[in-house]
């Protein structure tokens, strides 16, 4: 049996790891910059979501931006004939043009929400959406109100089951969980790091947490090197978001990573796996969410579930050692 987590406060069970679907969009640009993770396969993305629904996974997220529509017919097209046991997650406010590649501006209004939310079925192939979840980050807790009203009427249609905000601000997320049929929030959370006042906040609040970027954007499974650079196609090359792999910052995550990694894969974990536990032990309402882009990141992502979270020595060992690199 895999390894569940309950999705807030709708009381569905999930899977405990959800598979993000970013990279399996392939390249776009946003505002004229590259915002895919590189070229794609989409048979490998389709043969990876299939091997891991085989391996108990049943949350996927992704979101309409994401490759401008791209990574949702893939998803969409992976799910066909298991879609009733899985919950997809996807996202709107981003706004894209689905022929050029290319996204640029937000739109959280009524009329483009419920646009977004019938292209996003068409494209996912599928009745409703499990979590829709507002993207942006421009937007703010005051602007949430009207978005809130769209998103209830698209839950009354059934359209919608739930939904949830990406934007993490604690305010936002606040603001969000007054609605009726919120159930999650995301965050960014991993080893190194995360915004502890929305974790505590959605505990309080009885909602999930999934956490994206829970292998540092991929610095977390082991397989970059001091002074590796990524494809000029790749964003997490150029982004303002994280800098785990800008030059003169990669050598410091690097060096915390080496003080960790022998508590990490301690019992015959990987140090992806590792990471991952480290998460499920940080708290009993997260649910990573790590990218992939293969059959073999897919096997090892949901292989984590068999080992499930560090145990509390394992916790403690980690704080001290990183705590440890902090003052050096």
């Amino acid at each position: 049996m895999a390894m569940t987590r309950t999705l807030g406060r709708s009381g569905r069970t999930v899977s405990a790891l959800g598979f993000g679907c970013w990279a399996i969009g392939g390249p776009w640009q946003s505002d004229g910059q590259p915002a895919g993770w590189g070229e794609v396969d989409d048979q490998e993305s389709i043969a990876a979501i299939r091997r891991a629904v085989e391996l108990g996974v049943s949350l996927f997220d992704t979101a309409d931006v994401y490759g401008c529509g791209h990574s949702e017919r893939v998803l969409g097209q992976a799910l066909a004939g298991v879609r009733d046991q899985v919950a997809i997650a996807t996202k709107f406010g981003l706004v894209f043009d689905e022929q050029r590649r290319t996204s640029g501006g937000v739109d959280v209004s009524p009329g483009y929400v419920r646009r977004a939310c019938e292209a996003s079925l068409r494209r996912l192939g599928t009745d409703r959406i499990d979590l829709y979840q507002l993207h942006p980050g421009e937007v703010d807790a005051a602007g949430a109100e009207p978005v809130l009203a769209t998103l209830e009427q698209l839950v009354a249609e059934g359209k919608v089951v739930h939904y949830g905000t990406s934007v993490e601000a604690p305010e936002m997320v606040r603001a969000f969980a007054a609605g009726a049929s919120c159930v999650a929030a995301q965050q960014q959370f991993n080893v190194f790091g995360g915004n502890q006042e929305t974790l505590e906040l959605c505990q309080r609040l009885g909602l999930a947490s999934l956490c994206r970027s829970p292998l540092a954007m991929g610095l977390l499974t082991g397989k970059y090197r001091p002074g590796q650079r990524l494809g000029a196609d790749d964003v997490r090359a150029a982004t303002p978001y994280w800098d785990y792999f800008k030059p003169g910052r990669m050598e410091a995550w690097l060096q915390q990573l080496a003080a960790i990694r022998e508590v990490l894969t301690a019992g015959g974990r990987s140090l992806a796996q590792g990471a991952l536990g480290w998460l499920w032990a940080r708290s009993a309402i997260t649910i990573p969410i790590p990218g992939f882009k293969t059959v073999a990141q897919a096997e090892e992502n949901a292989h984590a579930m068999a080992f499930g979270p560090l145990d509390d020595q394992q916790m403690h060992e980690v704080d001290a050692l990183l705590r440890g690199q902090a003052r050096t």
